[in-house]
């Protein structure tokens, strides 16, 4: 059976569109017309509509973006999937053989990606260093061990406080490099109570909202969707916004554990939500367009015609979204009182890091690495639209101090919005297999 045809039918199944339920009086329906993915319309929060996004990505985006994830700097991962979870002891680990995730061997990963992980060029990289040695070398003449290590601290607290996201030490000696195409994000059977209880505590503890109000886990539950959904309309923006990149995030996320919550109810709107964050992630990638066309940054892997090739292909990508007639504003965010304002951005990242922190909760392997780069790359991109005036003034050669982008964070960006990317094009994909059905 086609893989498509088989996801398509668990797909539909999950929401009950395979049975009747509709009785005798009223005029047959097709399952296209019942199907929740015939999502259409404008979306809440936005100027843009599900088609102006739909014709962007599946036809303009897509097929590029697809060629550049397939290159060598963005298909290896360097992921520690050993890390404890910080919250819970009992974790489950799934023994399905499709949870378990094929590490690189050593010699699999092309040495410019291992010895330059934060390096973008030689030259660029020998800069670097040398201003690094200088800075340490005043700084050793003058401050004793102890108050280097406390220097070292600071520096490292410094640069974590503009991240949305606890990311890996990949120093560690048990970060690895992970093949992403040899380890698809797919259907593992990873299910269950433990699967739920990421999603609960994602949902019922990190989500701005009082713990009296419970998300519509039963659709049949009366007037329960209408009373979560009434509150959620009451937010301010920024407060639906998270909630709609969690629920859009969810969805984009292992679509096994989705079957478990798109139902009849829910469907609709976590689809939007799904083109939500398509907007967000979209509009990051617009907005760091300068850090990428700067002279010194390269897509280092070691092979230099390679990395020429795949450099241009990112730009031509970027561009085109830059192009985007549609784009979210951004400047709605975090636009009131300043004291305010930034008392909920710093709610707003530390909500969000903790998700991040969860991803070491998941049993499955393989969900993990998934749920970790996409976690990651979600949070690269709410960096990039809150570093608006650090992006501005960075020099147009030589290091960028103010703000960077490790490999770490491009590699994840990208491929986060390379998942996205897909599922949009998927629920073309639906549609059209769809039509087909009576």
């Amino acid at each position: 059976m086609d893989h498509r045809w088989g996801f398509l039918i668990g797909f539909l199944g999950a929401v009950g569109l395979l049975g009747s339920g509709h009785g005798g009086q009223q005029p047959p329906e097709t399952a296209a017309q019942r199907c929740f993915c015939q999502v259409s319309g404008y979306l809440d929060d936005c100027t843009c509509d599900v088609e102006t996004i739909d014709k962007f990505n599946n036809y303009r985006l897509f097929p590029r973006l697809q060629k550049l994830l397939e290159s060598n700097y963005f298909r290896y991962y360097k992921v520690n999937l050993k890390r404890p979870c910080p919250f819970w002891n009992d974790i489950s680990q799934c023994g399905r053989r499709d949870c378990a995730v094929k590490l690189c061997q050593s010699d699999e990963v092309p040495d410019g990606i291992k010895s330059a992980s934060y390096k973008y060029s030689e030259e660029a990289s020998n800069i670097e260093e040398c201003e690094q040695a200088e800075r340490l070398g005043a700084v050793d003449e003058s401050l004793s061990e102890e108050t280097q290590k406390a220097v070292l601290q600071w520096t490292k607290h410094d640069d974590s406080s503009d991240n949305f996201c606890e990311a890996d030490d990949i120093q560690s000696p048990d970060a690895e490099y992970v093949d992403l195409l040899l380890n698809p994000e797919r259907y593992t059977g990873y299910k269950g109570p433990d699967a739920w209880k990421i999603w609960n505590v994602i949902y019922e503890e990190n989500c701005f909202k009082p713990q009296t109000i419970k998300r519509p886990l039963n659709p049949l539950a009366s007037g329960h969707e209408n009373t979560f959904y009434s509150w959620l309309e009451g937010l301010c923006v920024e407060k639906r916004a998270f909630y709609k990149l969690i629920s859009g995030l969810h969805a984009s996320i292992n679509v096994h554990l989705c079957a478990r919550y798109l139902l009849q109810g829910e469907g609709p709107r976590r689809l939007k939500n799904l083109y939500f964050l398509y907007l967000i992630e979209l509009r990051a990638l617009s907005k760091v367009v300068p850090f990428f066309e700067r002279q010194d940054f390269q897509l280092f892997t070691g092979n230099k015609v390679q990395d020429a090739e795949n450099k241009m292909l990112l730009l031509e990508i970027l561009h085109e979204i830059k192009s985007f007639p549609l784009h979210f504003d951004e400047n709605s965010f975090f636009a009131g009182d300043k004291k305010e304002a930034n008392k909920l951005k710093e709610d707003f990242r530390l909500h969000f890091r903790n998700i991040s922190r969860i991803m070491d909760c998941v049993g499955c392997l393989k969900c993990r690495l998934w749920g970790k780069l996409q976690t990651q790359g979600l949070g690269t991109a709410l960096k990039i639209l809150f570093s608006e005036k650090l992006i501005a003034n960075m020099p147009e050669s030589g290091p960028s101090y103010e703000f960077h982008l490790t490999r770490q964070e491009i590699v994840s960006l990208f491929n986060a919005f390379g998942r996205i990317s897909t599922s949009v094009k998927e629920l073309e994909n639906f549609r059209n297999l769809l039509q087909n059905i009576h």
